[in-house]
């Protein structure tokens, strides 16, 4: 950039940064203590072994994710790896290849569709490894190096290994059963193995992911999470790529619900989160820990309060969150009442005066709840669920509905929704219960750059100045804008712009009408730490400050933060004629701290 001159306003509040860590801090603290966790069984160290997964990858052409990895502190890892030094072939994986046969030309080459179920078995007896695909043994090697884990190793499925952030660490396909023996198994004994069934030996950790459970049978690893889109259906463990993965640990320590210790523990969590210098001091951060996905849902101005829903993870799989506020900067957490399988979707007010959501609910289709109280607590699923109209032979959705984030609302006497996903789709229904019946296409024509299939997820879509607009993602375009009319049950687009471009970190928009008649927008921004760090932050997940969105004069967005960050200022300073050179950093006298709100105004020589 050429030099300029900058007119700089800078607000400054080093307070404001403790001051809105609080409440994320207390109420992780609270969250965590809500039941108690069982301790594991002294683990034995685990020398000889045997690493057996029964899977079904998704693709092919994917290369060096891990069905099933034991790692222990300081990155030495085995593992059941797939493609990655040679493409659709099954190896032995290790930090830096030391226990991992590089020459595999004569390995098989993985077959088996999205259908068929593939027994993988690592058997490591001191130095020598023995690979088998369904009971055949293939490979047979000596290494190096062998190496022992013991109780304070994890187990992972779906990533490499737990430093890996790349696209080519992390394994797409379905789980069916995982195990680890503590004993080198014979040829005989792997033959006869049957997923979900027992065996002898008994494993030392085996997860059949039978009734929904996502963890370790034996409690050897008693801690299990579920991060990004893993999830748990039908007896298998699904995994949907870059940062979805299993995390298997021993117990965690004593929960702080006993009253003698939960004052120290909130404390030293506060103190832990504050010492960060890299977490957010205003923006809201989720008070649950690690978030993958975090996208805002939900969002209604209700009662004087600004209400907002997110999305956490934990043993029940995806849920909503719930804070509101007066300002849209100093939150109150509210009780969880959507849970279990609830991905995204919005708020909008019913036929009966009653805040209503439309959703995804995760392995049923879109679904609708309904609030019980004024403080949105208590919400009440339609028995009628899923919502999902019936196509007829012709429609453009016949037999292919794949629905998923949907945006509801009321227009007149007929509640119309979005089905998000390829191909969005219009629904409508004369009641919440339906029957819902299928309208058409969502988009009336294409615009430049962008098909009436394009992908529509996290859609908002309500009026803006004598147009309609619609917020949305495309996993392939980013965060976008559409604007147009809404005539004769079809949106008809004039004009589409990102709202997010190199790195797609501005993600899921949400928004909702408050009683200044503000359009007021969040998105989720995806934070900085690799996915398998976040636990050790403490946090992950972070929303955008709420923006207030207006029609420019050429009748395209303008985007603007609410006048109430204001109270969030204080000693202002101004610096006029400050020339920075191209390409360099310049620091600002007088000016510190890690919580500054910059108002340049820029002006090119």
């Amino acid at each position: 950039m050429n030099p300029s001159q900058r007119d700089v306003d800078m607000q400054r509040n080093p307070a404001m940064r403790t001051a809105w860590r609080w409440a994320p801090a207390l109420a992780a603290v609270v969250l965590s203590c809500s039941a108690p966790l069982a301790r594991g069984a002294d683990q034995p160290v685990i020398a000889d072994k045997t690493l057996v997964v029964w899977t079904t990858p998704d693709n092919l052409a994917q290369r060096g994710g891990s069905a099933l990895t034991i790692e222990r502190p300081g990155g030495v890892f085995d593992a059941v790896v797939f493609g990655e030094l040679a493409p659709s072939k099954w190896m032995a994986g290790s930090e830096g290849f030391r226990r991992t046969r590089q020459e595999q030309e004569a390995f098989p080459t993985e077959t088996a569709d999205q259908r068929t179920l593939v027994q993988i078995a690592l058997v490591y007896s001191g130095n020598q490894i023995t690979l088998f695909r369904n009971g055949v043994p293939y490979a047979d090697y000596t290494a190096a190096g062998a190496e022992t884990f013991d109780s304070e190793s994890l187990v992972l499925m779906g990533l490499r290994h737990r430093d890996a952030n790349r696209d080519n660490c992390w394994y797409v396909g379905s789980i069916d059963d995982a195990r680890i023996y503590g004993v080198a198994l014979s040829a005989e004994q792997i033959a006869a193995l049957r997923p979900n069934e027992p065996s002898d030996p008994s494993p030392l950790a085996w997860w059949d992911f039978e009734d929904g459970r996502a963890g370790d049978r034996q409690q050897r690893f008693p801690s299990t999470t579920l991060l990004g889109d893993a999830r748990v259906a039908d007896g298998r463990l699904h995994l949907a790529g870059h940062g979805a993965y299993l995390l298997a640990t021993k117990a965690p320590p004593d929960p702080l619900f006993n009253m003698s210790n939960v004052n120290s523990g909130a404390r030293a969590l506060r103190e832990h989160l504050l010492s960060d210098p890299y977490r957010p001091g205003y923006h809201f951060v989720t008070p649950e820990g690690s978030c993958m996905p975090f996208d805002p849902n939900g969002a209604i101005f209700w009662k004087g309060r600004y209400h907002l829903f997110y999305i956490f993870q934990d043993e029940r799989g995806h849920n909503w969150g719930h804070v509101s506020s007066t300002d849209m900067f100093h939150w109150r957490h509210h009780p969880t009442g959507l849970v279990t399988g609830m991905f995204s979707g919005n708020c909008f007010i019913n036929q009966d005066g009653r805040p209503t959501m439309c959703y995804h609910q995760v392995d049923q289709g879109n679904a609708m709840a309904v609030a019980l109280d004024d403080e949105l607590n208590e919400w009440e699923k339609l028995e009628s669920n899923p919502i999902t109209p019936h196509t007829e032979p012709g429609d453009p959705h016949h037999d292919l509905y794949r629905s998923w984030d949907p945006f509801g609302w009321l227009e007149g006497n007929t509640y119309y929704a979005i089905f998000g996903g390829t191909r969005p789709a219009i629904a409508k229904s004369h009641s919440l219960a339906g029957p819902w019946t299928y309208v058409g296409d969502l988009l009336a024509n294409s615009v430049e750059g962008v098909a009436i299939d394009e992908d529509v997820s996290c859609a908002d879509f309500f009026p803006f100045g004598d147009q309609h607009m619609l917020l949305c993602i495309s996993h392939r375009l980013g965060c976008r804008y559409y604007l147009g009319q809404w005539k004769d049950e079809q949106f008809h687009p004039t004009f589409h712009a990102q709202m997010s471009w190199v790195d797609n970190s501005f993600f899921a928009p949400e928004s909702l009408l408050d009683d200044q008649g503000r359009r007021i927008m969040w998105a989720w921004i995806f934070d900085g730490p690799e996915f398998v760090v976040r636990p050790q932050h403490g946090w992950s997940g972070t929303m955008s400050l709420p923006r207030v969105l207006t029609p420019g004069d050429d009748g395209t967005l303008r985007m603007n933060p609410p006048v109430e960050i204001e109270r969030l200022r204080c000693n202002a300073r101004q610096l006029t004629d400050l020339t920075v050179p191209a390409d360099t950093q310049q620091a600002v006298a007088g000016v510190s701290g890690n919580s500054i709100e910059l108002n340049l105004v820029m002006t090119a020589p």
